[in-house]
């Protein structure tokens, strides 16, 4: 009796297994998408493997007490790091008393006056980024702070200069940098007859090449 049991029991599994098998529905391996994207190249500039920069620039310089006159200067940097530079700069404008002389109480020995300058200073890159020129161009960027000492001279007279300014330096190719700069140069007058400490602020924009 418990044989002939074990026996249906037996029978019955293989049937149901049977059966299970031939109603499966049968599927297909689920077919991948892949996504056509089309990506845009971007041309990013790096800076050259070259640690020296020279350039030219010119702009407006302002002295106080005698207005905004041109200027026109050169640049000449030495990069420690990515970040770090040291730049020897030298400028020159005219500066005129004119406002002074319509009163009647000119200033200087002649109507015009030569100033030039030249500036030591350490500088530091930060807020490294890009400037988007359209969709597909991308030009590496940074702003920069700068400090350091000079001379200044005015009217026959060298004065100890202080200078500080901020930038932004912009490549549109890896050897090639647009600069646009205010800087203050600090240093003590005496023309209008007080000994007084003079803030010179100046604007300029200018190129230089990495060699």
């Amino acid at each position: 009796m418990t044989l002939r049991v074990s026996g249906f029991l037996a029978l019955a599994c293989l049937a149901t297994a049977a059966f299970a098998q031939g109603e499966l529905p049968r599927t297909d391996p689920q077919q991948v998408i892949e996504p056509q994207v089309d990506r845009r190249e971007v041309v990013v500039p790096r800076i050259d493997t070259e640690d020296f920069e020279v350039g030219a620039y010119f702009g407006i310089l302002s002295v106080e007490d005698f207005g905004a006159s041109s200027v026109v200067g050169g640049r000449f940097a030495y990069h420690v790091t990515e970040d770090v530079f040291l730049e020897a700069a030298v400028g020159r404008t005219t500066v005129t008393d004119e406002a002074f002389a319509n009163l009647g109480i000119p200033q200087f020995p002649s109507r015009e006056e030569e100033l030039t300058y030249y500036a030591l200073s350490a500088g530091f890159a930060f807020f490294p980024g890009e400037v988007f020129i359209g969709r597909n161009r991308a030009m590496t960027a940074a702003v920069y702070v700068q400090a350091g000492v000079g001379n200044t001279s005015f009217i026959d007279e060298n004065h100890f200069t202080m200078n500080a300014a901020i930038g932004i330096r912009v490549l549109p190719v890896d050897w090639l940098a647009l600069h646009v700069t205010v800087r203050d140069f600090l240093f003590e007058s005496d023309i209008l007859g007080t000994n007084k400490l003079t803030n010179n602020f100046e604007l300029t924009a200018g190129l230089a090449v990495y060699f």
